[in-house]
């Protein structure tokens, strides 16, 4: 004989469950309403704190309240330029960490031996298609470490190795911003521009708040998209020149500070990848080891738009695009434009003065000088003695367009050591002997 409880009891155990139901509702949403808010809270101060407007790099060097750029009370400022360090090759074998860690005292070779005032990073800090996602990010704490410890200014350009499947530009200028000490800045934003797009103020040694100089920062790009696959489960490639739209912002934003300063101001360049004038001035001009002291072994060089067709295909039908010609009109038609430096070909070291119309081309040199650096990293290809070019410019010469330049190799010697001044290219300087080095612990 089965049981039947009161109608009674029946209805309140209903209402009861009902009640408690209600409880334990919005007992949950109150509970999951906090931690929403908390996440939102948390969020937005993150923006708020990795936000760095315009304003930022022309008052600051970051948190370090190292202050304003500036050159020194003595009228000089010097810049070392270390370029393809490709740090993450090879993580599971011997002789890739050992090669970071032999990068790595390059790096304070010369930090010692100079007198820098800022140290740019000009691209391919990493070698991203050898690292995984889990960790490629964590290179640029070994990279920048040197510069941490030394409390040094520094700001990036990225390569085309710094954009692969599993890393992403953005992720390595959000882990740079966790540094102090970075300058490294996003000033053009949208799909094709890249990220390293951005200038940084220089101020002169009396106070003034007029900069007397201006480094501008330009990305490549190049490599390939971020997680990204084709239909074929192919890599994406990324197209390697500067974007027009780069181009535009540059050409508004140097308008607006001649406006604002009414004069040109005196500018240099960092890019990671040359232009097909460089291209041009060493297969029709001829690089001559006395004028354009330096080791020029990457012959023909790999310019902007190299692997690339004119309607913007990527296959091996083509041998270059010209889709750098815009951004090569834009800094020979600038005023105050000094000099461009570039990486990339780690077997050239030198600076050549455009002042001509070449073979091939549709643009006039300016006298703007192209330069390379040398090759930093024991990462990457070539055996070529490791360095770094340094670049010193005093308040008396920058109002002569001039600056001196050299290069100081691992091993103390300074080699390539000119003036970038009117007469240099018929200026006779020494020639730079082609040396190499070796990992000894790499093998």
């Amino acid at each position: 004989m089965s049981y039947h409880p009161p109608k009674l009891q029946l209805e309140d155990r209903r209402k009861e469950d009902e009640a408690g139901y209600r409880v334990s509702l919005t007992a949950w949403i109150m509970l999951n309403i906090k931690r929403i808010a908390c996440a939102l809270l948390l969020a937005i101060a993150f923006t708020l704190w990795s936000y760095r407007p315009p304003e930022y790099f022309q008052t600051a060097v970051g948190n370090g309240g190292l202050g304003p750029l500036k050159f020194t009370s003595n009228g000089t400022f010097q810049i070392s330029i270390f370029e393809d360090l490709h740090f993450g090759e090879n993580a599971w074998a011997q002789w890739g960490p050992q090669q970071d860690i032999w990068s790595t005292h390059v790096m304070n070779q010369v930090l010692d031996a100079e007198k820098q005032q800022i140290v740019v990073l000009n691209g391919d800090l990493i070698t991203g298609e050898n690292t995984f996602l889990e960790n490629s990010i964590d290179y640029i704490d070994q990279i920048v470490a040197p510069l941490v410890q030394r409390n040094i200014p520094f700001a990036s350009t990225y390569g085309n190795h710094d954009s692969a499947f599993n890393l992403s530009r953005e992720d390595i200028l959000g882990r740079e911003w966790t540094y102090s000490n970075s300058l490294t800045s996003q000033m053009v934003y949208g799909e094709k521009a890249g990220v390293s797009n951005y200038y940084l103020p220089v101020f002169p040694s009396n106070g003034s708040i007029t900069p007397c100089l201006l480094l501008w920062f330009f990305d490549s790009r190049g490599g390939f998209h971020f997680q990204q696959l084709d239909a074929s489960g192919d890599l994406v490639g990324q197209p390697n020149w500067v974007d027009q739209s780069v181009v535009d912002w540059f050409k508004a934003t140097n308008d607006n500070l001649v406006q604002q300063y009414g004069t040109p101001i005196p500018s240099l360049a960092f890019v990671h990848t040359p232009t097909d004038a460089s291209r041009a001035l060493q297969t029709e001009a001829g690089i001559d080891a006395h004028h354009q002291p330096g080791i020029n072994d990457d012959y023909p060089l790999a310019q902007q738009g190299e692997g690339w067709c004119p309607d913007g295909s990527n296959n091996d039908s083509c041998d270059y695009g010209g889709q750098d010609v815009p951004f090569i009109e834009a800094i020979a038609s600038t005023r105050g434009f000094i000099a461009l430096f570039s990486g990339h070909d780690h077997g050239d070291t030198w600076c050549y003065k455009w002042d001509t119309l070449l073979p091939g081309t549709t643009i006039n040199g300016s006298g703007i000088n192209l330069c390379f650096g040398q090759h930093s990293g024991y990462g990457g290809y070539g055996s070529w003695t490791r360095g770094s070019r340094q670049v010193r410019v005093t308040e008396t010469m920058i109002s002569d367009l001039e600056i001196e330049t050299w290069i100081r190799l691992e091993t103390g010697e300074v080699v390539g050591d000119v003036v970038l001044n009117s007469t240099y290219g018929r200026d006779r300087y020494p020639a730079t002997e082609d040396t190499h080095t070796h990992c000894p612990t790499c093998e």
